[in-house]
């Protein structure tokens, strides 16, 4: 799994508090530290930065890349922004953190994409916002996102597309829905794009003790479905372990082995079964009724661990 490291991200109050400092030694401890942990590349979401993005955006790409030399994804809705961060990379390929299928968006961020040799990150959302069902999702890409690509000659190697996880709390019916999105997203082109999807999201808005969960066991329903690259928290050690379990297979203990059974059934394009559950292991109830939720076989309330 290829992890692109989800914690310099505007909406913490420490990131916040550093990038209003410019405390250059915060960001470089943390970035190293999610790389010590296993993230491939890094995700810089500095959110628009209306007013001091032309200063902001490089010092946070020279900051960064002072300390590690892994890609790095400039994560905003402002361009102007994004090609000041850009312009500042001197290490590995960049990545672009994204386009919609919204026109101006689409006709605009490619360009900048290819203009810098940098890959980017795709949106299966137009105008009218994500749509529920996989097949319009899958649309969107194969006759919106990827004939722009073509167009400008954009290479689809350095596309990634995104089918969009939304959260389980609220948006629920769109988990399952998701799965199969990344499922197809791999036999409609050839050869296909990448496809990446921001894991934490599934669990937004929920209490802070059920969110690694809820992360890990919707982790192990995608691996099974083909995903190979997540923006994700490098420091979930629970997590880490049931990527480690899923991609060697390792079933020697009761809760790796029914994380290994939810990945291979929905490989084998089979619902997780309660067959492969101890109900009397407090830990593998707790998988399978999360399970259930992200199914949306069971509706998700806070206290769905105690129903």
């Amino acid at each position: 799994m290829y992890i692109i490291g989800e914690n310099i991200h505007i909406i913490s109050e420490k990131v916040k508090a550093a990038l209003a400092e410019r405390d250059a030694g915060f960001f470089q401890k943390l970035a190293v530290a999610q790389v010590e942990a296993g993230a491939q590349a890094l995700d810089l979401n500095l959110g628009p930065r209306k007013k001091d993005w032309e200063e902001v955006f490089p010092w946070m790409v020279k900051t960064v890349e002072e300390a590690v030399d892994v890609p790095l994804s400039l994560d905003s809705t402002n361009l102007q922004g994004i090609e000041a961060g850009l312009q500042a990379i001197t290490k590995a390929q960049p990545i672009i953190n994204s386009v919609s299928a919204e026109d101006e968006r689409l006709e605009a961020v490619p360009l900048v994409a290819k203009k810098y040799n940098a890959k980017l990150v795709a949106l299966t959302m137009g105008k009218s916002g994500i749509p529920v069902s996989a097949d319009e999702r899958v649309n969107i890409a194969i006759e919106k996102l990827i004939p722009r690509m073509l167009e400008i000659d954009f290479p689809v190697s350095d596309l990634i597309i995104d089918p969009l996880v939304l959260t389980v709390s609220g948006c629920q019916e769109y988990a399952p829905e998701l799965i199969e999105a990344v499922r197809t997203l791999q036999v409609v082109w050839d050869p296909p794009p990448a496809i990446s999807v921001g894991l934490s999201n599934v669990s937004n808005a929920v209490p802070t003790k059920n969110r690694s969960l809820i992360n890990r066991v919707y982790c192990a329903m995608l691996m099974g479905s083909g995903l190979q690259m997540m923006i994700a928290d490098p420091f979930d050690e629970a997590q880490k372990e049931v990527i480690r379990v899923i991609e060697e297979r390792d079933d020697s203990t009761p809760v790796g082995k029914l994380y290994l059974s939810i990945s291979d059934r929905v490989a084998a394009m089979e619902e997780p079964s309660v067959d492969d559950v101890d109900m009397s292991d407090p830990e593998q109830v707790k998988i399978w009724k999360t399970v259930q939720i992200l199914l949306n076989q069971v509706i998700y309330a806070e206290s769905y661990l105690q129903q």
